[in-house]
């Protein structure tokens, strides 16, 4: 059984509250204002350090960055993790900004969607200049860092992908590549559970809204539908959701489903500019299980692959384990992130 972190954090939370324009438009009626919070370590306040790196903390889906500095039984949650790790000299110290980028339809990808919101440009445009405005963090590229596990590492290296400008390191756990192999085994699944309701996302989406908890089944049906949403929103279809599969006969339409496929991080690795922008980077980092549940090890494999036939330097890890409860990993990466941007 793992020792239970009893004593209080050494540094202190703050919270920081951002109007969004780049979310006001989403078409979930989500809220545009968004606190994040942000971990301030003891050197901070000891004024031992100008400026610190500051690391940007994006949840999974069904998480949000503010579940990540709450108690948890028997396991560290993040400032008490790096707290520990500066402890032992594996790295320094670090501001984190932990967004809450929770949505109603149970998560994010971290891209822009005219359904879900204008993330990347949230993240980017409005989240970092809120907090080097009212924190002493390295304000450049080079002292960024963002890493998240699934949906969260799917955003950080579609992020090193497309802004290395912004992020000098990452940290991509578990992240959501292979599309076909993450998202279609659940298309027939999902319309089995719609056709319960008529085929009709809306109905099936105020059934949710009336139920006293979230069944896996159900929780399942509505990752589809968040990741409709993302990938290939209709602005015309309710709350802009629209599958790439027929609801009757589950055929795929190969229009919509490319779509999806552009935003697949397999697919996105292989055009040349996006390999400049991750052999730019001072420090990109991947791992996941090798038996994930929702087989994203093969697509870990197929973008790694191609990381080594262009010659873009990386670490990859892959380890005895699945895609639940492996927090542990920051161990590996949270070092990594802060030697990639202080060497």
């Amino acid at each position: 059984m793992p020792v239970h972190p009893f004593g209080p954090i050494a540094g202190r939370i703050e919270t920081v509250t951002i109007d969004s324009n780049a979310l006001g438009s989403n078409m979930l009626g989500d809220p545009a204002s968004r606190e994040v919070a942000v971990y301030l370590p003891p050197e901070y306040d000891a004024g031992k350090q100008t400026d610190f790196p500051l690391f940007v903390d994006i949840a999974g889906f069904t998480g949000s960055g503010l579940s990540h500095i709450g108690w948890k039984s028997f396991a560290e949650n993040v400032p008490q993790r790096l707290e520990r790790l500066v402890a032992e000299e594996r790295m320094g110290p670090v501001v984190v900004a932990l967004p809450d980028c929770f949505t109603s339809l149970g998560g994010n990808q971290y891209i822009n969607s005219v359904a879900m919101g204008q993330w990347e440009t949230f993240l980017i445009d409005e989240m970092i200049p809120a907090i080097e405005k009212h924190f002493r963090v390295i304000a450049s590229r080079d002292g960024r860092a963002v890493f998240g596990k699934s949906s969260g590492g799917y955003g950080a290296i579609v992020h090193g992908l497309r802004h290395s400008d912004t992020w000098g390191a990452i940290a991509c756990h578990s992240g959501d590549m292979a599309f076909e192999w993450v998202y279609l085994p659940d298309m027939p699944k999902a319309l089995n559970r719609l056709a319960e309701f008529d085929r009709s996302i809306p109905q099936f989406l105020e059934h949710l809204s009336t139920c006293r908890k979230l069944n896996g089944a159900d929780f399942h049906v509505l990752m589809t539908l968040a990741m409709a949403a993302t990938y290939d929103p209709d602005p015309e279809a309710f709350r802009g959701i629209r599958l790439p599969v027929d609801l009757v006969t589950c055929k795929r339409d190969d229009e919509r489903w490319n779509a999806w496929l552009a935003h697949d991080p397999v697919r996105l690795v292989q055009r040349p500019e996006l390999q400049e922008n991750l052999r730019s980077l001072r420090g990109l980092y991947i791992d996941c299980g090798d038996r994930d549940q929702y087989h994203l090890h093969y697509g870990a494999r197929q973008f790694v692959k191609t990381l080594e036939a262009a010659g873009i330097e990386h670490a990859y890890e892959e380890f005895d384990d699945d895609h639940s409860q492996v927090d542990y990993r920051l161990d590996r990466s949270l070092p990594f992130l802060y030697k990639s941007l202080m060497s």
